[in-house]
């Protein structure tokens, strides 16, 4: 239960700086894209970087360099994931959906901050 208590507060803080952000966006548009692509931007440099995410060590994604094969391809995410934040909780920790899987659980191990696990949301997202 613990795992959902944590879901429902960290989904309570997104809102909230989503609210936030909305709101300024309505002030500047340009602004709020830029922010956007930052996070995107840093979703990818931790998707993308071998020792952090590591993504690529499994999956063919993006413009990614030596991908691995053991896993999907990162594509078409969208329509795999309608709900974000099912593919959030995937990165989190993807034996909740299937206890053999080999993805290593990003957020119960805590290999990667909130804020990490956010941010590849976002780039993993655009894919």
């Amino acid at each position: 239960m613990r795992h959902t208590a944590q879901s429902m507060s960290r989904k309570v803080m997104i809102i909230a700086a989503l609210s936030g952000i909305a709101a300024f966006a309505n002030l500047s548009p340009a602004l709020a894209e830029e922010m956007a692509a930052t996070v995107i931007e840093k979703g990818k440099a931790v998707a993308f970087d071998r020792k952090k995410g590591n993504c690529l060590a499994c999956h063919a994604m993006d413009d990614g360099a030596l991908p691995g094969n053991i896993a999907p391809p990162i594509v078409s995410m969208k329509l795999r994931y309608p709900d974000k934040a099912k593919l959030r909780e995937q990165i989190w920790d993807a034996s909740i959906r299937n206890p053999n899987t080999i993805m290593p659980p990003f957020g119960r191990h805590q290999l990667l901050s909130e804020e990490e696990i956010d941010n590849i949301t976002e780039y993993v997202y655009t894919l």
